[in-house]
């Protein structure tokens, strides 16, 4: 069985503005009856009929908020740049999230937020959502990919109809309402579980205790799934146990995968690129291998969408016979603190229970019942190795024939710390970035 596994979910908590008392139950509305953790989810109440007008959003250009994703994910990268260790998270994930977030945003909230994000104009963003989501959900058969949205908002609050309108109909995000006031705690356990089943129990405990409290009045997730398979797998016997280079310098033996075949191959000032394409052709996987073993940190300061995007297009040009030394890896559960992540970005109005304007999502009375966002989460999978299905092992990659002597493999040995893309070739949206400077 195959197991290139890849998967994410992204998290926002939008809560009543705390007015500098503690969290409390306590409201001036009734609450509803407490939802045991694992009952079954109440019925979304804000649906739609078929002929409202968001409903008739057409699907635009894809491309709009894939740049705008692909703008973001280099910014986040560069803020992480100071960590240790390998990295992945998901830039589509967190800009439909943000973007659902960002449709109840006005004023210098919404500006900020666009500003940041990268975001195109509204009827251009959501347009482009619902086009890429459109595609990513579409049920190919080559390989699976599930990109779901849901709200989790308190019954007994009003959240804006046209809010409403625009995550249930154009990022396909209905509103399950729960009991926050009272039952905060179960009510994490129950979002914990959705996400935990979207992703095919990967992603666990995503929201941890403490994150859901009685003022809590929304909760927007976005989860991504991806299982592929490689168009031209590896050979297991070929697998072996060869030096890599962690962190760029200390020398250790990990399991090496091997296979000459044909692959879009590129050099590049202080690097070579390879693109490894999943069955189906629809995504690829990137390698951005520098040149020097401790080369990573130069080429993470100076990479941006600019530069991706030029790389991208010389591997468009073709491929050619390459000889590939890939170590499996896995990065499981890693986090990354949205928050504080984006304010360095420069987006704080959203995080500030003073100054934040969410009033196009709900625009109560009491200036201490409007929303600001309280926390970001967000969890990262992903698994490599050299195995394929059954019916993958039957895939081929077609190798057209040169004239004369046949020409010697290309080398690319990846024996030190690499960055990594998992991409949607049709729209050029990276799906998944990360960082493997330790694979074992």
């Amino acid at each position: 069985m195959f197991k290139t596994a890849v998967l994410s979910t992204i998290l926002l908590s939008a809560m009543a503005c705390d007015s500098g008392t503690p969290a409390s139950n306590e409201s001036s509305t009734t609450p509803t009856e407490p939802m045991k953790p694992m009952d079954k989810p109440v019925e979304p109440t804000a649906a739609l009929d078929d002929d409202s007008p968001a409903a008739q959003i057409v699907p635009g250009d894809p491309s709009a908020l894939a740049e705008a994703s692909n703008a973001l994910a280099f910014d986040l990268y560069k803020t992480q740049m100071g960590a240790e260790g390998n990295l992945a998270f998901s830039p589509a994930s967190i800009s439909l999230a943000f973007a659902m977030t960002y449709a109840g945003a006005s004023g210098d909230t919404a500006s900020q937020m666009q500003t940041v994000l990268h975001l195109p104009a509204d009827e251009v963003l959501h347009s482009s959502a619902a086009s890429l989501l459109a595609s990513w959900n579409s049920g190919a058969t080559d390989y699976k990919l599930s990109v779901v949205n849901r709200l989790f908002g308190e019954a007994s609050y009003k959240f804006e109809e046209p809010f409403l309108e625009v995550t249930k109909n154009t990022y396909q995000a209905p509103l399950e309402t729960l009991d926050f006031k009272s039952n905060a705690e179960a009510q994490r356990v129950h979002i914990n579980k959705w996400v935990l089943d979207q992703t095919e129990q990967r992603i666990a405990d995503l929201l941890p205790k403490g994150s859901i409290t009685g003022r809590t009045r929304l909760v927007l997730t976005n989860a991504v799934y991806f299982l592929g398979t490689w168009a031209s797998t590896f050979d297991k016997a070929a697998t072996k146990s060869e030096p890599f280079y962690v962190n760029g310098s200390k020398k250790a033996k990990v399991p090496t995968m091997h296979q000459t075949a044909r692959f879009a191959f590129a050099k590049v000032d202080g690097a070579t690129l390879l693109r490894m394409p999943y069955k189906g052709d629809d995504l690829a996987m990137t390698i951005v291998l520098p040149t020097a073993k401790n080369g990573l940190a130069s080429i993470e300061k100076t990479l941006d969408a600019e530069t991706y995007k030029q790389w991208a297009q010389q591997l468009s040009g073709g491929s050619q016979k390459v000889s590939v030394a890939l170590p499996s890896f896995k990065i499981a559960d890693t986090e990354l603190d949205l928050k504080d992540a984006l304010n360095k970005l420069g987006m704080t109005l959203p995080f500030d229970a003073r100054a934040a304007d969410f009033t196009k999502m709900a625009n109560p009375e009491k200036d201490g019942d409007k929303l600001y966002i309280s926390g970001a989460f967000h969890k990262a999978f992903v698994e490599v190795d050299e195995s394929g299905t059954e019916a993958a092992a039957a895939t081929a990659v077609v190798m057209a024939t040169r004239g004369g002597a046949p020409a010697p493999p290309m080398a690319f040995v990846a024996d030190h710390p690499f960055l990594f893309t998992i991409e949607d070739t049709k729209s050029g949206a990276i799906l998944f970035v990360g960082r493997v400077v330790d694979p074992r």
